[in-house]
C-alpha cells in the first residue's frame, strides 16, 4: 500500500487520484486558514514554486478539526489561500483528520508515521513528505517550518 491507493476531492470538488502523482516528491499538509501557523502558507508556496519544475507537488487538505480555524466554505478557503499567500499548489476538499470520520489518505498516513502521540494529528499544518515511489518517508510537526524540510525535499528529488 502507498499514497498512490487513495483519491480525494479537490478544492473544487472535482475527484483526484493520488495515482497521479507516481514519480512526484510529494508534501501532504493539513491546513487552516484562521490559525497561527497559517503564515506557512507563504513559506510552502515558496517551496513549491522551487521545486515544482523538479518533480516536488505540494496536496493541502484544509481542516477544521482543531479550534475551529477553517470554518469557510472551501470556496472561501481556496480565496483566501490565493488572495493572501499566492497559493497555486493543488487544494483539496476540507476534511477531518482526527476520529472515525478522518479521511483515508490521513488515516494511512498517521498508521506509517506513529508517533507518540498514538497515531493523532496534534494540530493544523502537521507534515507529511512522500518519496517518488508514495513511501512516507518523514512526519513533520505543526511548528516546523517549511523551510526547515528544505534538506529532505532536495535529498528526494
Amino acid at each position: 500500500m502507498s499514497v498512490y491507493d487513495f483519491k480525494a476531492n479537490d478544492i473544487m470538488g472535482q475527484e483526484v487520484e493520488l495515482a497521479d502523482y507516481k514519480g512526484q516528491v510529494l508534501m501532504i499538509v493539513n491546513t487552516a486558514s484562521e490559525c497561527g501557523l497559517t503564515p506557512q502558507f507563504a513559506g510552502l508556496e515558496e517551496l513549491y514554486q522551487e521545486y515544482k519544475d523538479q518533480g516536488f507537488k505540494i496536496l493541502g487538505f484544509p481542516c477544521n478539526q482543531f479550534a475551529s480555524q477553517d470554518s469557510g466554505t472551501n470556496e472561501e478557503i481556496k480565496e483566501f489561500c490565493q488572495l493572501n499567500y499566492g497559493v497555486t499548489f493543488k487544494m483539496f476538499e476540507k476534511i477531518k483528520v482526527n476520529g472515525n470520520e478522518a479521511h483515508p489518505l490521513f488515516k494511512y498516513l498517521k498508521t506509517e508515521t506513529g508517533s507518540l502521540l498514538g497515531g493523532i494529528i496534534k494540530w493544523n499544518f502537521t507534515k507529511f513528505l512522500i518519496d517518488r515511489e508514495g513511501n512516507v518517508v518523514q512526519r513533520y510537526a505543526p511548528t516546523t517550518e517549511p523551510e526547515k524540510t528544505r534538506e529532505d525535499i532536495e535529498k528526494l528529488l
